[in-house]
C-alpha cells in the first residue's frame, strides 16, 4: 500500500461562505486559514496547494473580546525613518473592517509560498451581500 500524495491540478476547489456576524474575530479567522489551507480535507497533503475558496461576510459585525478595541494595536512602516504607524484596533473595525479579518487570517497562514497564494483565495465584505454567487458558493457553520 502507498501513501496518497494529493497533486494540485487534481483537487476541485469549492467556494464557502463564513458569517462573522456576533463571531470573535479569531475564531472566525482560524476557520478561514483551515479552509484556505485544506486541513479540512481528507486528502491534505502537506507540500501541496489543497485549499478552498473563503467568502468572510459581515466582517464590520464581527466581535474582538476583552480589551482588545482600546489595548490592540495595527502597526506598520512607511519605509522612512521615523515611519512607524499604530493604528488602535477600534478605529480599524470602524474605517476597514475587512482589512482587519484579511490580516487575522493571514497571520494564521503558513508564511511560505503557499500561505500567499492561500491568501488570494479569500474573500472578506464588510456587509452581508458578496458579487460571487455564480461560483454557487455553500455555507460553512463555524
Amino acid at each position: 500500500m502507498s501513501t496518497f500524495m494529493a497533486k494540485e491540478h487534481e483537487i476541485a476547489r469549492r467556494w464557502f461562505v463564513l458569517d462573522a456576524a456576533g463571531k470573535s474575530l479569531g475564531r472566525v479567522a482560524a476557520t478561514a486559514a483551515t479552509i484556505l489551507n485544506g486541513k479540512h480535507r481528507p486528502e491534505y497533503t502537506r507540500g501541496v496547494d489543497c485549499g478552498e475558496f473563503v467568502i468572510i461576510i459581515n466582517a464590520d459585525k464581527a466581535v474582538l473580546t476583552g480589551n482588545k478595541l482600546t489595548d490592540k494595536y495595527h502597526y506598520h512602516h512607511s519605509g522612512y525613518i521615523g515611519g512607524m504607524k499604530k493604528v488602535q484596533y477600534k478605529t480599524l473595525m470602524e474605517t476597514k473592517p475587512e482589512y482587519a479579518m484579511e490580516l487575522a487570517v493571514k497571520g494564521m497562514l503558513p508564511h511560505n509560498s503557499i500561505g500567499r497564494k492561500s491568501a488570494t483565495r479569500l474573500k472578506v465584505y464588510a456587509g452581508a451581500t458578496h458579487k460571487h454567487e455564480a461560483q454557487k458558493p455553500v455555507a460553512y457553520e463555524i
